[in-house]
């Protein structure tokens, strides 16, 4: 939105090898970097390959070499290379992502007094404006996501899997037992594999907003975006955080209090029994953030992050206090 309203915007991504890049047009000639990134197995955060597997040298090193002095300012979403970079050039530098709302006292976060101390480590920006699916009492926008993309419907017993970071044969050995239900999984797979109620599908950005908007409840992990989208879209959610990841078990615990989603630790079907027959919440259709944040920026950023919150939530509020409620 940044470039329609005649801003000049060059984007740089890191955290992914660059082949692991889908859907990337609307982004130009954008540059990758190696950046951090957690390793996984089993639906866990391996906490010994991350350490292990990441090179601060290599981070270090693009830190120093990326130069963003001819730039008016630099806009990470919780990005280190960038953020690093703008604060050795002395770049101002603005941060707008979900990690940034766990600045805050929200869902989650009450047994990690480190948590606040570290964001700030991983990507310190001069100003940080978090995103989350409630204000919580805080400075705290509603998320960044596009209207749906297809007209919202449903389709009795389809339901939407998208669960990345757990082994896809225990995923389909566990749906495998509900054969009255049709599963659509997405996975890394290279072609569509059908198999009994199942459909595993590769990667598409188009294919999986289709099937989010028809399906009857959707599956995944506790990532921030899925499951805005999926709330903004009437479906039930039953979600599995990564564990040892704690903006995931974060995320559940939020989710879990505003009454948006049933979480299980593992992968058991007596969950998914119980989630199935539940039937689909009304659609949470959140406000136009991204408009009113390009508006803040193009002003120059004068009015109060806290007043800014307040007026973007204002026709929201009944909603989201009577889902608390």
């Amino acid at each position: 939105m940044l470039a329609k309203a005649g801003v000049e915007v060059d984007y740089l991504f890191s955290g992914r090898t660059p082949d692991r890049y889908f859907n990337m047009e609307p982004f130009g000639d954008y540059r990758t970097r190696r950046g951090l990134t957690f390793f996984t197995d089993a639906g866990k955060v391996q906490l010994a390959k991350t350490l292990f597997g990441n090179s601060l040298l290599q981070l270090w090193r693009d830190i120093k070499s990326l130069d963003v002095r001819g730039y008016d300012l630099v806009l990470t979403d919780f990005e280190p290379v960038t953020a690093w970079a703008a604060r050795r050039q002395r770049v101002p530098s603005l941060g707008i992502a979900h990690q940034y709302a766990f600045c805050y006292r929200v869902p989650g976060t009450k047994t990690a007094p480190w948590l606040k101390p570290a964001l700030k480590l991983f990507a310190p920006v001069d100003q940080a404006i978090g995103v989350h699916w409630h204000h919580f009492d805080a400075p705290i926008l509603p998320p960044l996501i596009e209207p749906p993309s297809f007209t919202v419907s449903t389709r009795a017993k389809e339901v939407l899997v998208y669960l990345p970071f757990e082994r896809l044969d225990d995923i389909c050995y566990l749906l495998q037992g509900f054969p009255e239900y049709r599963f659509l999984i997405y996975a890394a797979v290279e072609a569509q594999q059908e198999a009994r109620n199942l459909v595993i599908k590769p990667f598409s950005r188009e294919g999986f907003q289709r099937d989010l908007a028809s399906c009857d409840g959707v599956m995944c992990n506790a990532g921030f975006g899925l499951c805005s989208e999926a709330m903004q879209a009437g479906k039930k959610l039953l979600i599995k955080p990564l564990a040892n990841q704690i903006e995931q078990e974060a995320n559940a615990r939020a989710l879990a209090d505003l009454g948006r989603a049933r979480v299980m630790k593992r992968l058991e079907p007596a969950a998914i029994t119980r989630w199935l027959d539940e039937t689909n919440p009304d659609p949470l259709l959140w406000p136009d953030t991204a408009s009113a944040l390009v508006d803040w920026l193009l002003d120059g950023r004068q009015e109060p992050i806290a007043s800014l919150s307040q007026r973007v939530w204002a026709d929201r509020l009944p909603e989201l206090q009577s889902s608390t409620s």
